[in-house]
């Protein structure tokens, strides 16, 4: 694994990521593509949950390779150690006692039963607890997945068209969400600690749960219901406060987003549908009479959209500075002239799928187009390095723990 750049922000940082699946690995991952020295703690048999979901590319001996974990284990070392036993729960000490920060997602409790939990460690440590419901509270030791975020953090009920079953966003928005707040949060503890002058020297505990941080980005939501009584539905791709709006098809199978809310956006938008007579009609002149005949001007909208291409629709919007985006797909994006400029892609050499294209690190701080993580490490390819030259143990040490299944 490359070293971080010497004005890396994060340089020097050392992140513990004991964590599985998606929301405090990413987290961690996001520390480390500012900079920080990220180690990965797995389970010596198997490790991470993620290293088993597809889609799979075939490596070089034929095995099945996990494309997610190449993108989700990316950018850290990856060491083995077994929690469960009181040999481990010590070198977990050991270890953390030379780093920043900590990222799990246990259920909670589970670190406390094993000794290890913020209480048993150096003081200094900052850690990110992510979990479903919290540290706290009636549901605290629920198991839970990013789909209970979503339900119950609100986000789910609302996803969706009113006469159909709710439906999940197309990612786990809820575990990649909560993994950014947390590390925002991260941050914000160790400038307590570090604060030149006034720091504490003293580390912290965030308790991200996956249902809070869904909660955090409902809109108007709780206070439409507490002020209003307002219980938010379904809408499906519309708006109930805007108007024209909406994901719209076109003649060549795609989908098209125009948005014409605003009354400058609707006098553009008619000016490129060639149909200026509606922006001036008395049924249409003012947002809130858009949104009372809200079916009738998007049905308009969609059979001028349905005669044309979604290029031909793209082309003439942004000639009349109607803001407007065409639903792309992977395939598309590769090949998106405005992505391959800013260099939002970045190639992984990664040595079991091969070199491949994934996301770039995000966002870019100095207007630095972001280089290539280091490829997601095998099951414990870094346990000498970290066990021996990190933590001080020997090599005869280090054979018995490998031998005993402890690393």
């Amino acid at each position: 694994m490359s070293e971080a750049a010497p004005d890396a922000p994060l340089s020097g940082l050392r992140v513990i990521d004991v964590g599985t699946r998606i929301s405090a690995p990413f987290c961690a991952g996001l520390l480390g593509e500012m900079g920080a020295e990220v180690i990965k703690v797995e389970q010596p048999d198997g490790g991470d949950f993620m290293r088993t979901i597809g889609p799979f590319a075939v490596d070089a001996d034929g095995h099945d390779y996990s494309l997610w974990w190449a993108v989700e284990g990316r950018g850290r070392k990856g060491i083995t150690l077994d929690l469960r036993q009181p040999q481990g729960q010590d070198l977990f000490r050991r270890l953390v006692a030379t780093a920043d920060v900590v990222c799990e997602n246990f259920r909670p409790g589970t670190l406390e039963g094993w000794d290890v939990g913020p209480d048993d460690c150096d003081p200094r440590l900052v850690w990110a607890r992510i979990s479903v419901f919290g540290q706290d509270g009636p549901y605290s030791e629920r198991p839970g997945l990013d789909r209970m975020g979503i339900a119950y953090g609100g986000l789910l009920a609302i996803t969706g068209y009113p006469d159909r079953p709710p439906v999940r966003p197309g990612v786990t928005i809820s575990d990649y969400l909560t993994g950014v707040f947390a590390a925002e949060a991260v941050l914000a503890a160790l400038y307590r600690r570090d604060r030149p002058g006034t720091g504490t020297g003293r580390g912290g505990v965030v308790d991200a749960p996956l249902y809070g941080a869904v909660l955090r980005i409902l809109e108007w939501t709780i206070a439409g219901q507490d002020r209003l009584g307002m219980t938010r539905q379904r809408q499906g791709n519309r708006l109930s406060n805007s108007a024209p709006l909406d994901n719209y098809a076109t003649s060549d199978g795609r989908y098209v987003c125009i948005v014409g809310g605003s009354d400058a956006n609707f006098k553009r938008l008619c000016r490129a549908m060639g149909r200026t007579e509606l922006a001036e009609d008395p049924r249409w002149s003012t947002l809130s009479r858009r949104v009372a005949d809200a079916d009738t001007i998007n049905d308009l909208v969609a059979e001028w959209a349905a005669a044309r291409t979604a290029r031909e629709i793209e082309a003439v919007c942004v000639a009349y500075g109607v803001p407007v985006g065409v639903a792309h797909d992977a395939a598309e994006i590769i090949a998106d002239p405005h992505v391959i400029a800013r260099g939002d892609l970045v190639e992984v050499d990664d040595p079991f799928a091969g070199p491949h294209l994934q996301q770039g690190p995000f966002p870019r701080l100095d207007d630095r187009r972001p280089s290539a993580p280091s490829p997601a490490p095998s099951l414990g390819q870094h346990n000498r390095e970290i066990w021996c030259d990190l933590v001080g143990l020997d090599e005869d040490q280090l054979e018995t723990l490998l031998a005993a299944g402890i690393i």
